[in-house]
C-alpha cells in the first residue's frame, strides 16, 4: 500500500531536524522547489532542497536525504546525509517560503490576485510535491500557532473558519519583488488568461513586479493586454520597458492605440520609439500625431478594410479568410476607386447573404455616411445615433478614405473624459 504524508509548509518550517541516531542535525528554514520537474509526463512542483540552520550557519542541501513523516499527529523530519545542494541549480527553482508566502499569485480560475498564506506538500514513495496553496484565513492562523483555539473558541457560537485551497496547477506566480528569482521559465500559464483579465491582474500588481509580467508574454499577447491597460499602466509599462521590446509591442497594435499611447510622453521618448518601429507602423502612428487633439482624425482607426466594386463576395470572403483581421475591422467594409475615393459601403451580413459570384456593386451602398478626419470630436455622437453605426469612415477634404471611426473609441474617449473632469 502506498503511503504518504500531507503537510502544511508552515508546520515544517521551525522543525528541528534529527539524523537516524537522534543526533540534531538544525532548524529548518525554508524548502526549495523546481518548479518544472517532469514526472511520468506531468509538470509537479518536486521538492529539490532544504535550507537549515546550524548552530550560526544557514545552508541549503539536497532534500533527498531527508524524510518528512508524521508520528501520532507530530510532523517529524529525518536526515540520513547531508548532501550539499549545488549553488547554480538555485536558478532553476524556488523557495516557497521565500517566494510564496505573503506574496501574490494569480488564481487562473478565478482570473485574481490572491494572496498566499500556506501552501499544502505531500510526501510519497516518489518524492515531495507542492500540492496546492491556502489563501483562506485558517491558513494565516495556521502561521500564528493559534488555529486550534481559536476555531474551539468560534465553535461555542457556531462560526467555523475554513481554509480556501487552489491547486498548483490553477495558480501563478508573480509578486517576486522580494527577491532573485528568475522569471525566464515562469508566467507560461498566464498566456491562458483573458487580455482584459490580465490587464486587470498587471494594474493591480506592484509597479516592479507589472514589468516582470509583462516583459514575459510574446509580443501580440502584451499587445492585447496593453490595449486593454489603463493609461497609468500603460505609460508607466513604456517607460521601464528597453525600446527594443517596448517599440515590438507597439508594432503589434493598432496605430490609433498607439498613437494615445505616445501622446502621453515625453516628446524625446516618443520619438525613440517612432524611431525604432518598423518604417511603416511608425509612419501610421505619425500622421495619427499631427492631427490636432479633439479631431476626428485624432481617433480614428487607420485599420480597416477597403474592396474594389468589381470584386465578388468570393473573392472578399477569401481576402479576410487570407487577413483574419480584427471583429471591429468588419463592423463596416469600404468600397474604393483606384483613387482611394470612398464610393460605398456594404456589410458583413451583406456579404454572407450572397452568392458567391456576385459583384461587390450589386450589394453596396453608394453615397456612404462619413466623417470628415478635421471634424470635432463631439460631432461622432450625433452621427452614431441618427444612424445606428458602429463604425464610420472618415476621408480627407479630397474623399480619400483616411480610417474610420469605431464606436468602441469613442465610447472610451466620452469615458475618459468624464474620468478627467471629475
Amino acid at each position: 500500500m502506498t503511503t504518504f504524508t500531507t503537510f502544511f509548509l508552515s508546520r515544517i518550517i521551525g522543525s528541528r531536524v534529527f539524523d537516524t541516531n537522534n543526533l540534531f542535525v538544525g532548524v529548518v528554514k525554508d524548502l526549495f522547489i523546481a518548479p518544472n520537474y517532469i514526472s511520468d509526463g506531468v509538470e509537479r512542483p518536486l521538492v529539490v532542497g532544504i535550507k537549515l540552520k546550524e548552530r550560526k550557519t544557514i545552508s541549503t542541501y539536497s532534500f533527498s536525504g531527508f524524510a518528512v513523516n508524521k508520528i501520532d499527529g507530530k510532523l517529524t523530519v529525518t536526515c540520513d546525509q547531508l548532501i550539499p545542494y549545488e549553488c547554480e541549480k538555485l536558478e532553476e527553482g524556488i523557495f516557497l517560503g521565500e517566494g510564496f508566502l505573503d506574496k501574490q499569485i494569480v488564481d487562473l480560475n478565478g482570473r485574481k490576485l490572491v494572496r498566499v498564506n500556506d501552501i499544502q506538500l505531500v510526501s510519497m514513495p516518489a518524492g515531495t510535491y507542492a500540492l496546492a496553496v491556502d489563501i483562506g484565513v485558517e491558513g494565516l492562523l495556521r502561521r500564528i500557532g493559534s488555529v486550534k483555539a481559536l476555531k474551539k473558541f468560534l465553535l461555542l457560537f457556531h462560526v467555523t473558519v475554513s481554509s480556501k485551497f487552489i491547486v498548483w496547477d490553477d495558480i501563478e506566480a508573480v509578486d517576486f519583488s522580494n527577491s532573485n528569482i528568475k522569471l525566464s521559465k515562469s508566467h507560461k500559464k498566464l498566456e491562458t488568461l483573458h487580455p482584459s483579465d490580465l490587464a486587470d491582474i498587471i494594474e493591480d500588481l506592484g509597479k516592479q513586479s507589472r514589468i516582470s509580467v509583462f516583459e514575459v508574454l510574446d509580443e501580440e499577447k502584451a499587445a492585447d493586454v496593453m490595449e486593454e491597460l489603463e493609461v497609468e499602466a500603460q505609460i508607466h509599462l513604456i517607460e521601464h520597458l528597453s525600446v527594443s521590446k517596448a517599440a515590438d509591442v507597439l508594432e503589434k497594435m493598432p496605430a490609433d492605440e498607439v498613437a494615445d499611447i505616445l501622446d502621453e510622453l515625453e516628446d524625446e521618448k516618443a520619438e525613440q520609439l517612432l524611431q525604432e518601429m518598423e518604417s511603416g507602423s511608425s509612419q501610421e502612428v505619425r500622421e495619427l500625431l499631427e492631427y490636432p487633439e479633439g479631431s476626428v482624425g485624432s481617433i480614428m482607426s487607420t485599420e480597416y478594410l477597403s474592396f474594389n466594386e468589381g470584386n465578388t463576395v468570393d473573392d472578399v470572403l477569401a481576402e479576410l479568410r487570407s487577413k483574419q483581421p480584427e471583429a471591429a475591422e468588419l463592423y463596416n467594409l469600404f468600397v474604393v476607386n483606384e483613387a482611394e475615393t470612398l464610393i460605398a459601403t456594404f456589410s458583413l451580413r451583406d456579404l454572407v447573404i450572397s452568392q458567391p459570384d456576385i459583384k461587390i456593386a450589386q450589394i453596396m451602398r453608394p453615397s456612404p455616411v462619413h466623417l470628415h478626419d478635421d471634424q470635432g470630436i463631439n460631432e461622432i455622437a450625433e452621427f452614431i445615433s441618427k444612424y445606428n453605426m458602429l463604425a464610420i469612415p472618415v476621408v480627407n477634404n479630397e474623399n480619400v478614405l483616411q480610417g474610420m471611426v469605431v464606436i468602441d473609441d469613442v465610447v472610451e474617449d466620452l469615458i475618459g473624459k468624464r474620468k478627467t473632469n471629475k
